[in-house]
């Protein structure tokens, strides 16, 4: 069942399930909740109340926001665990990857552990060198399309690269529902607003981090040449002894979503470790 929250600019969409520990999930630009299909199931099993929400501008929360910054984000999902009663673990994908490292160190309060999948949470820099790999190019030149024409078709064609090999099932409808969410009032121009914020923010707080945090990439995501070195990168830069980073082989930019069940075991091994307990 759908919910929504008042929020200075607007209303966020969540829904619950299960009982116990809060998570709360956050996917992507350009996605909803529906990424986490398959690994809401798996949590909520484990004994974990789990909200997935639906970042603003997407899926069925409002559009006409005034910005779409990773700090924007964050102020977001902090607004979603106060109402839930947290704290809680706080799962963020790409964009919402940088949001959650924000709302940890800028809450530390009410984010116990931090998951971060494929996450943008560092200033980028594209070298002319990067485009040689293939998967690099043609992710990017499909992102830079989407972004520079508001082309849903482009958007399509992206996650094609973006979901290497494995599809998840039912993965035709899901990419209806993504492409008609896209073409409703006001979807296209949250997914180009968030595309268009810098994670330099992120980076700027990932030395204030309290809390642990689990960084998990997969191997062919075309949104870098390097992965595994992405990963490492943000995992150094938190304090030391913070931060894990897990590989999923074949994975692309939806580890979660290609292999849930994969993102689940690393999420709950993670959760049983110590000092990370939701």
């Amino acid at each position: 069942m759908t919910e929504h929250l008042a929020v200075d600019g607007g209303t966020i969409a969540y829904e619950v399930a299960g009982s116990g520990p809060l998570i709360v999930l956050a996917h992507g630009m350009g996605d909803s909740r529906a990424a986490y299909h398959a690994v809401i199931p798996r949590l909520v099993a484990a004994g974990y109340r789990v909200a997935a929400v639906d970042l603003r501008g997407c899926g069925e929360s409002s559009v006409g926001w005034p910005a779409w910054s990773r700090t924007d984000i964050a102020g977001d999902l902090l607004a979603v665990i106060r109402h839930l009663g947290g704290p809680a673990v706080l799962v963020g994908h790409s964009i919402s990857g940088g949001a959650a490292t924000i709302a940890a160190a800028t809450e530390p309060s009410l984010v116990t552990a931090v998951v971060e999948l494929a996450p943008f949470t560092r200033r980028q820099s594209i070298r002319l060198g990067d485009l040689r790999v293939k998967r690099f190019r043609r992710g990017m030149l499909r992102l830079l399309g989407t972004a520079a024409f508001g082309s849903v078709a482009l958007w399509r064609s992206y996650l094609d690269v973006a979901y290497p090999g494995v599809k998840p099932a039912g993965w035709a409808g899901r990419l209806d529902r993504i492409d008609s969410l896209l073409r409703e009032p006001g979807r296209m121009k949250a997914l180009r607003g968030m595309g268009g914020s810098a994670p330099a923010d992120a980076g700027a707080q990932l030395g204030n981090v309290r809390c642990p945090v689990l960084v998990v990439m997969g191997t062919l995501d075309p949104d870098w040449t390097d992965p595994h070195a992405e990963g490492s990168a943000i995992v150094d830069a938190l304090p030391p002894g913070l931060g894990r980073l897990e590989m999923i082989e074949g994975a692309g930019h939806y580890p979660h979503d290609q292999f849930p069940e994969r993102v689940a075991e690393l999420v709950l091994a993670f959760l049983r470790s110590e000092g990370a307990r939701a």
